[in-house]
């Protein structure tokens, strides 16, 4: 699968101008069906991006967020995904979208990503965008090395929907979309910053099992072209 770089100088451009293209496909979705979806990732990568994403003018009361992955933590632990995207992305003028949390108050994680999965199960059928993220150690979503569920997350059978995910490197258990979810987004966008991420995602394009490097499930076996953003 063609990968499609766009590099920049500084995060602040890659903001603006991943802030402009996803606008751009939220509101073609809309002219096209009437409503629109987006699933995003956390970390401190997309902060900018979210900021600047909330500016700009779309219908955003037909737009529906909701998270690639998320830690099974509340809603105000500072670990949280959907705190990242309460104080950076639902703000101004992106305020009035939906907002759909996979974290839900339930006793064990594997209720919640049922709970979740069907709150889910009207949007992302596919996604209109999807950002993802890069972690050190290859991992996108919550697509981990040695994770519990690693092999069930990225089987292409597995349906669409949110499952569980434990591993080393996750710290708390996790909720993650499937790959069958997010590779088939109309926008499929991987957002990454810094010469360190640069060199991970070489070494991820050569090479090796997915099991080790995860992203390479994304990588090689997407249906929608990535579109990779960059900036030192």
């Amino acid at each position: 699968m063609a990968h499609d770089m766009h590099a920049f100088a500084n995060s602040a451009e890659l903001a603006n101008s991943l802030a402009d293209r996803v606008a751009g496909a939220l509101s073609a979705a809309i002219s096209a069906r009437g409503a629109a979806s987006i699933a995003v990732s956390g970390g401190s990568t997309p902060k900018a991006f979210f900021q600047a994403l909330a500016t700009r003018a779309l219908d955003w009361e037909k737009v529906t967020i909701t998270l690639v992955d998320e830690r099974f933590v509340p809603a105000d632990n500072p670990r949280s995904n959907h705190l990242l995207v309460s104080s950076n992305l639902l703000t101004g003028k992106a305020s009035a979208a939906r907002f759909l949390p996979l974290y839900q108050d339930v006793s064990s994680v594997e209720k919640a990503a049922a709970i979740a999965t069907e709150n889910t199960r009207t949007v992302g059928c596919p996604f209109d965008v999807v950002t993802l993220g890069l972690g050190g150690d290859g991992h996108t979503a919550s697509f981990f090395p040695g994770g519990n569920n690693l092999a069930v997350a990225l089987d292409e059978k597995t349906p669409r929907g949110v499952i569980t995910m434990e591993a080393e490197g996750a710290g708390e258990p996790r909720l993650t979309f499937t790959f069958s979810s997010l590779q088939d987004a109309r926008l499929l966008v991987l957002h990454i910053e810094g010469e360190s991420k640069k060199d991970v995602l070489a070494t991820a394009e050569g090479p090796g099992d997915e099991a080790e490097m995860p992203i390479r499930s994304i990588l090689r076996r997407a249906a929608s072209p990535v579109a990779i953003y960059w900036a030192p």
